[in-house]
């Protein structure tokens, strides 16, 4: 049979390929080819929303205003962010942002500092 993934989402044995990404007719959930490899291989990698890889302690800037849910507080465009850990859910970065505290971002809002 076919050598490609499973989806990620349901399970679906019916995914194919569109360019860099693979997708699955099922459930319409999208992913990077690349990242379909890395878990594949054991390692997860996470990168932010230009495709740059990230790691523990590294910068970030948001890309995005991002309201923080049960509050009437938002996280700003252009808001630096230091010193982040990275995590396994959904939410896949730790961090603290002055004026706001502890948070939990997703890397497809971010982008790294260089």
């Amino acid at each position: 049979m076919s050598d490609l993934p499973n989806c990620p989402e349901c399970n679906s044995q019916y995914t194919y390929e569109d360019r860099e990404m693979f997708v699955c007719p099922e459930c319409g959930h999208e992913w990077p080819q690349v990242a379909a490899e890395d878990i594949e291989e054991g390692e997860r990698q996470i990168r932010d929303a230009n495709g740059n890889l990230l790691q523990d302690g590294d910068s970030i800037t948001v890309i995005k205003d991002l309201k923080v849910k049960g509050s009437s507080l938002v996280v700003k465009v252009g808001t630096k962010v230091k010193n982040i850990r990275l995590v396994d859910g959904d939410h896949d970065i730790d961090c603290k942002i002055s004026g706001i505290g502890a948070m939990k971002l997703k890397s497809e809002f971010v982008k790294k500092l260089s």
